[in-house]
């Protein structure tokens, strides 16, 4: 972890992770002790460069390809929301910042909301950050079906066992054995090097679909419709998708060497992947309109180069992070059990249960967009703008005063809170009507 990394070798020692990666900072968030006692030195912290690169990894992800979707569903006006979106969870990440400087002892989120609302504050923040790398890593499997049926048109089902499985479905259990051994992994160090990839891959899949539709002929012909008031719900929870890594947030800022610089690395890092989200959404809006998927890789012909590309980038990613993402849950689960149990025999049991269980809900609910919509409204939302308001307000008294600040933070609060509503509400229903 990029907290945990020793300066002073000439060269990188392998078992050291690359870089502080999103989901094994969310992992130090969830098993951090309430007392800090873990040793770890974090005033030997990471350069303002690196930090900002570690930021842009997580807050970078599998949601850019859910941004032509989103603003095929909520129409051209629908980008407004992706900026106040992008403006509302800056100003947040800004409140956990302040939230750090009250109080030494904050070194994780769930500390955090600990700080403000005792015990409750952080199993809220526990369970939030667990059952959203559940689903999240439940749509990588979902996105690896989705675009391997695209590459692979042609296999329509799998025998196996006297057994007849629909082509989709084989290729999410294929991709299913391919991660698992990942996932029996106690140390995840070489992963986080793989899986440090998000920013790079971010920028190939852009420049591919660009290529695409300027060289390749598709052309951005399409006009598309200024506003779709019935898909904004939609569309507002597909781009909170994409500002969900506050629970790293914390982390990064304590690993710092110049913590006052913070902000400063908060401004580049949603200042870069809100242009890379909005470049996105609207190349692919123009380029296919009312037609794009929810992910805009299933619309590009695979007979290009370009989109082979774009494709195989998608395909790789997910399969590097899903351990990654999933490893905090065996954890918190493997916390449970007695000492004496035998460990290494648990961490493959939980994980191979992991696995069994979001291939069954994958299998069960094939639909990337309606589940990324229901992560990023339910818990991207709560997560990312609600809580953090919520806890500063407690923890700087802001609530006791009628000012500014309090007016609007409550306010933020409240259309958070309609959002979220609203958001789950329309995405539960797209996902039963889908079934």
């Amino acid at each position: 972890m990029g907290s945990e990394h020793k300066h002073g070798g000439s060269s990188p020692d392998l078992n050291v992770p690359l870089l502080l990666d999103q989901n094994q900072s969310k992992l130090k968030d969830l098993e951090a002790p309430a007392d800090h006692g873990d040793g770890v030195n974090f005033r030997i912290g990471t350069s303002f460069s690196k930090t900002c690169f570690n930021g842009l990894n997580a807050l970078s992800g599998v949601g850019i390809l859910s941004t032509p979707y989103a603003v095929a569903t909520g129409g051209w006006m629908s980008l407004i929301l992706l900026f106040a979106i992008a403006t509302a969870t800056f100003y947040s990440a800004l409140l956990i910042q302040r939230c750090m400087d009250s109080d030494p002892d904050i070194k994780t989120y769930p500390d955090i909301g600990y700080r403000a609302f005792g015990k409750t504050g952080r199993l809220i923040v526990s369970v939030l950050m667990h059952v959203e790398l559940y689903l999240v890593a439940t749509g990588f499997l979902i996105l690896e079906g989705d675009n391997l049926q695209t590459l692979l048109p042609d296999v329509e089902h799998f025998e196996f066992a006297g057994l007849t499985i629909g082509g989709k479905q084989g290729f999410i259990i294929i991709v299913a054995l391919i991660i698992l051994p990942t996932v029996w992994l106690n140390n995840l160090s070489l992963l986080s090097y793989i899986s440090a990839s998000g920013v790079l891959a971010s920028l190939i899949i852009i420049g591919s679909v660009l290529w695409i539709g300027a060289i390749d002929g598709i052309g951005f012909r399409q006009k598309g419709q200024l506003v779709n008031w019935d898909g904004i719900p939609t569309a507002v929870s597909l781009f909170a998708f994409c500002y969900c890594a506050h629970p790293v947030f914390p982390t990064l800022y304590t690993s710092m060497q110049k913590r006052h610089h913070f902000s400063n690395v908060m401004v580049v890092c949603f200042v870069f992947c809100t242009l890379c989200y909005a470049s996105m959404a609207v190349f692919g809006y123009l380029m296919f309109g009312s037609d794009v998927q929810s992910q805009i890789t299933l619309n590009l012909p695979t007979n290009k180069l370009g989109s082979r590309i774009a494709i195989y980038t998608t395909l790789v990613n997910p399969i590097s992070k899903y351990a990654l993402m999933v490893t905090p849950i065996i954890n918190a689960t493997k916390a449970r059990f007695p000492y004496h149990c035998n460990k290494r025999f648990l961490h493959h049991l939980i994980g191979t249960t992991v696995v069994i269980s979001t291939v069954l809900v994958a299998l069960v609910v094939p639909f990337f967009g309606s589940l990324m919509s229901l992560v990023g409204a339910f818990l991207s939302i709560t997560a990312s703008v609600i809580l953090p308001c919520s806890c500063y307000l407690k923890i700087s008294g802001s609530y006791q005063k009628f000012n500014g600040e309090m007016v609007a933070l409550s306010l933020i609060i409240v259309v958070g809170v309609v959002v979220a509503v609203f958001g789950t509400y329309t995405s539960l229903v797209d996902i039963i009507g889908n079934l």
